[in-house]
């Protein structure tokens, strides 16, 4: 190799390194070092109640006591939270957070396997705990997520993830909380006439995905070690005993019934994801004790029949009719817009209170963590975030403390940085 290649391949590796070091996260936060206290602030506790001038005492990761005005034990650090909010740590559901890092590059994207029928995917094992979007959804308050592998029938396993780790054993917080199963579409869009058109394959597709769920249960009531060890069966034991959820990704209402249905028969414990039409049907869902984990209210109707603040409406008129919901968002980097999505159900018809338990304790419920997590209460985990401003509303949130099972995470990301850089940059201009 010859002196100038040496010399531009040198380059190309530093060029390389320098980035690399560059966009480091910040590192994980250390176990909580001596018993703390957070005091002053206005608790939205996450089950629809309200603490004014809370003390939250903090033990070892812990919740020790929650009270008004409480008095502060020597030998405790204190948070002075006056005039400020504190909510439970957010929990973002139905998200690609951690698995995907740009959508525009395939290499970068873990979160779908080839194949129609991928029950035995596990996003737990491609959980990217280096990812650079994490930083900056948790900054906006979510220390959760449930990361959630999508495309195909049957899509794969999630798992709840806490957003501070050193890789994915460090972050699991429920390895294995569910399969997802997406029920087939009665359209599909043509993207040369930019219209939807009928799904000619629906009762079939149907039809199969019902064969495989029913082989599912015939594979899981064997005796044990008779015959051929399958996997892609053998992941949907949990969810036909009822041990792990079955997520059902369906929006319209007739779809949403006939999932439903569908599943209850082979005993699994469904919980509708999307659900945009899940408000017509209140009913039947309180009386099969289904949760919906709705989609995002920032979004368009979807049918030209419907008003233009449906999305936003759908919350409110879910919470009227009793139905246990939880507010989501698609996507990845999209999560760190969770609460204001909460804010603009808020704007049409949803209590401020019940928003909060529809991203923190409903979402905690969901995915059988709310033991530990979901709300700032005595004996749980303590994770929660101080806010100046009404963490709902987009122009006064503004999170200056996190807190991950009693660890104070770094707020700090890579947009911030680029803020500084070129606030920097333009403040030297002027200055001239």
């Amino acid at each position: 190799m010859n002196v100038k290649k040496r010399y531009q391949l040198s380059l190309l590796f530093a060029a390389v390194f320098c980035t690399c070091a560059l966009a480091q996260n910040p590192v994980p936060a250390v176990a909580q070092q001596g018993p703390m206290a957070v005091t002053g602030a206005t608790l939205h506790v996450g089950d629809g109640s309200v603490v004014e001038n809370a003390t939250i005492l903090v033990r070892n990761g812990k919740i020790e006591s929650v009270a008004t005005a409480g008095e502060v034990p020597t030998g405790y650090q204190t948070v002075d939270a006056t005039g400020k909010e504190v909510y439970p740590g957010l929990i973002a559901l139905n998200s690609q957070l951690g698995l995907v890092e740009f959508n525009s590059v395939r290499a970068t994207r873990d979160d779908r396997e080839v194949g129609l029928m991928n029950p035995n995917a596990r996003a737990l094992i491609a959980f990217n705990t280096d990812s650079q979007v994490i930083p900056t959804v948790r900054s906006r308050g979510v220390m959760l997520a449930q990361a959630t592998p999508e495309g195909s029938r049957v899509s794969g396993t999630s798992s709840i993830m806490q957003l501070d780790g050193w890789n994915y054993e460090d972050a699991a917080v429920q390895a294995n909380d569910g399969i997802h199963i997406h029920w087939p579409d009665r359209n599909d869009y043509n993207w040369q006439t930019g219209r939807l058109i009928p799904n000619e394959r629906y009762d079939e597709q149907e039809r199969e995905l019902e064969a495989f769920l029913q082989q599912a249960v015939g594979y899981c009531g064997r005796e044990d070690g008779d015959g051929e060890r399958l996997l892609k069966f053998e992941a949907f034991c949990d969810v036909v005993g009822g041990a792990a959820k079955a997520y059902l990704h369906a929006n319209e209402a007739r779809d949403i019934q006939a999932g439903v249905l569908l599943l209850k028969r082979i005993g699994a414990n469904p919980v509708v994801v999307g659900g945009y039409q899940a408000h017509l049907i209140p009913e039947f869902l309180k009386r099969e004790g289904v949760p919906v984990i709705l989609g995002s209210t920032q979004a368009l109707p979807a049918s030209q029949d419907e008003p233009i603040d449906q999305p936003y409406r759908n919350p409110a008129l879910l919470a009227e009719a009793g139905v246990e919901f939880a507010i989501s968002h698609e996507g990845y980097w999209q999560q760190r817009n969770l609460p204001f999505i909460a804010g603009q159900a808020v704007g049409f018809g949803l209590d401020y209170e019940k928003a909060v338990e529809a991203i923190t304790l409903t979402p905690a419920r969901i995915a059988g963590i709310d033991d530990a997590y979901g709300s700032v209460e005595e004996g749980k985990s303590a994770t929660f975030i101080v806010v100046a401003g009404d963490l709902l509303d987009m122009r006064t949130s503004q999170v200056e403390h996190a807190f991950i099972d009693g660890r104070e995470v770094d707020l700090d990301n890579k947009q911030a940085e680029l803020y500084r850089k070129f606030k920097e940059k333009y403040n030297r201009q002027t200055s001239r």
